[in-house]
């Protein structure tokens, strides 16, 4: 690293089991155009179970900025808490043990946040191949595109600087956590969603720098793809239990294609005609999906096609079912609350 670093910033990363990133993750931090005088690199580790710890513990005896800290509640927002609180800088960088950043990413962020009306700055997030199979590349490339991720900004680009609802990986200033709270340690996912709203609600800004770039590997396969998606929608909505989230249409349109196959499937057992309805849906999603995926595989070579159709839809069917129970799981809460409040009048009388 150079000797140039205009202020501190204390680093957070989140882990849990992240043996084959952290390392890489490691590497590109303390390669940035930044003296390590002047930044702390916080660990925070979900008690993994692989050699995680133990490349951390190495890096830390030869960059003493780098720390290990512990935590036993193995979430994310936990995790982020932890690490805010134990950290000694000025601002805060949120990383992901997945992502690895470019040369310059952590002095634009600081200047950015130096120069701009803003209280968070964050950048654009190229989406990666977690290894070299097509089905890899298929993934990474569905979570780039417009019709896999909507009109995400830090994911599909950005020609120029924008004020926005969130950002992957914010840079925050610190005493924006003294003064609106910190990650709400209930939510799962979306901690940081929630985190940006109450932001915004409290006059802050949230700036997208298009050149600032970081690097996000993506799920290696089809069953981790559909694992972490299933979650995102399920937690975007159950998330309301706890905290008023804002929805973009991006949210709930794969909600919106799932049940409607689900309704219009058991509508057409009631009655025949239905099925024409659950025939025209499934047509419309095909000609989509496949015109978005040769329309790809024009860009990437035509080997990634069945792969493409395959990865748009588990991406949106999984994020629409995660979304889908959800709502059941509130429902089922709803009923569990009332149940409770009956029984306990009961015993009462």
């Amino acid at each position: 690293m150079n000797n140039n670093n205009p202020a501190s910033i204390s680093i957070i990363i989140p882990c849990r089991n992240e043996e084959d990133f952290i390392v890489e993750c490691l590497n590109s931090i303390i390669s940035n155009d930044l003296s390590t005088d002047g930044i702390e690199i916080v660990v925070v580790d979900g008690m993994s179970e692989d050699r995680t710890r133990r490349y951390v513990r190495k890096y830390s005896k030869n960059y003493p900025c780098i720390k290990l800290l512990d935590n036993p509640q193995k979430n994310t927002s936990t995790a982020l808490n932890i690490g805010i609180k134990e950290s000694n800088g000025n601002y805060i960088m949120i990383l992901s043990s997945h992502s690895k950043v470019e040369k310059n990413f952590i002095k634009t962020n600081i200047d950015n946040l130096e120069k701009n009306a803003a209280d968070c700055v964050g950048g654009v997030m190229i989406t990666i191949p977690a290894n070299n199979t097509l089905l890899a590349q298929a993934i990474a490339l569905t979570l780039s595109h417009p019709f896999g991720v909507g009109n995400s900004y830090f994911r599909i680009g950005s020609k120029e600087l924008k004020y926005v609802d969130t950002v992957p990986f914010g840079c925050y200033k610190k005493e924006i956590f003294e003064n609106i709270g910190y990650f709400d340690e209930n939510l799962v996912r979306n901690q940081d969603i929630e985190f940006n709203l109450r932001l915004k609600k409290a006059s802050g800004k949230i700036l997208l720098n298009p050149n600032i770039i970081s690097y996000y590997y993506a799920r290696p396969n089809l069953k981790d793809l559909f694992k972490q998606n299933f979650s995102n929608g399920f937690w975007v909505i159950y998330s309301l239990k706890f905290a008023k989230l804002p929805f973009s249409i991006r949210h709930l349109v794969p909600f919106t294609f799932v049940f409607s196959l689900l309704s219009s499937f058991t509508a057409s057992l009631v009655y025949f005609p239905f099925f024409y309805l659950l025939a025209f849906i499934i047509s419309l999603y095909l000609i989509s999906n496949i015109s978005f995926s040769i329309e790809l595989s024009i860009k990437n070579g035509f080997k990634c096609l069945p792969w493409l159709v395959l990865t748009f839809f588990t991406l949106h069917f999984s994020y629409g079912l995660g979304s889908l129970w959800g709502i059941v799981k509130i429902i089922m809460s709803k009923f569990r609350i009332i149940y409770d409040s009956l029984i306990h009048l009961y015993q009462i009388n």
